[in-house]
C-alpha cells in the first residue's frame, strides 16, 4: 500500500504527535477568514477518493461553518405560530452548507465534493473541491466534463452531502418516499 493508507490512519486513530498537529492547525484555522483557498489538500487520501487531481482548473477551498442551532433574526412584532419560535430546523447538514457557501464565493466553479478537516466547540471546517466550468483543461478531460456541465450542483443537492440530507444514501424499507424526492412523491400520491 502507498502513503495514503498511513495518512488515513493518522486521521482515523491519531497518535499524540498527530493530535498536537491537529490542535496547532485548529489554532491557525481560527485566525483565518471564513473562506480560504489552499494550495494542497490537508487530507490527500479523501481528496483523491472524491476525484481530486493536481491540475489546472481544480481548486481546494477551506470553508468554516458555525456550529449550533440555526436561528431566525430576533422577532420584533407579531406572534403568528410560525414566527413564534426563533429556532429554525433545517434538513441540511453542515457539510452541504459549507459547499453552498464555497460555491457562492467561487461562482465560476462547480462543487466536486468535500470532506471535514476539523471541528471545535464553535466551528466546523470543510475542504471543498471545486472544478472550474470554463477551464480548457477541464473541458478536455472526460472525467470532469460532466461535473462542469451540471450548473448549481451544491444548491440543488446533487453532491454527496446534498444527497445525504435528502435521504438518498439509504435504500429499501423506511425510505420508500424519498425517491425521486419527497416533494415529487407527495405530488404523485
Amino acid at each position: 500500500m502507498g502513503y495514503l493508507k498511513y495518512v488515513k490512519q493518522a486521521f482515523r486513530k491519531p497518535t499524540p504527535a498527530h493530535k498536537q498537529v491537529q490542535k496547532d492547525r485548529m489554532v491557525q484555522y481560527r485566525k483565518e477568514p471564513v473562506t480560504v483557498r489552499v494550495d494542497n489538500p490537508t487530507r490527500p487520501d479523501r481528496a483523491r477518493a472524491l476525484g481530486y487531481k493536481a491540475k489546472h482548473g481544480i481548486i481546494v477551498v477551506r470553508q468554516r461553518v458555525g456550529r449550533g442551532r440555526h436561528t431566525r433574526p430576533d422577532i420584533k412584532q407579531g406572534r403568528r405560530p410560525k414566527r413564534f419560535h426563533q429556532r429554525k430546523d433545517l434538513s441540511k447538514n453542515y457539510q452541504q452548507i459549507a459547499e453552498e457557501r464555497a460555491n457562492k464565493k467561487y461562482a465560476n466553479c462547480e462543487v466536486l465534493g468535500s470532506y471535514e478537516v476539523g471541528k471545535d466547540g464553535k466551528h466546523h471546517w470543510y475542504e471543498v473541491i471545486l472544478v472550474d466550468r470554463r477551464h480548457p483543461e477541464i473541458l478536455a478531460d472526460k472525467r470532469f466534463i460532466g461535473i462542469a456541465a451540471q450548473k448549481g450542483r451544491a444548491n440543488r443537492g446533487v453532491t454527496s452531502a446534498g444527497r445525504r440530507s435528502r435521504g438518498l444514501h439509504k435504500k429499501g424499507k423506511g425510505v420508500e418516499k424519498n425517491r425521486p424526492s419527497l416533494r415529487a412523491n407527495k405530488r404523485l400520491h
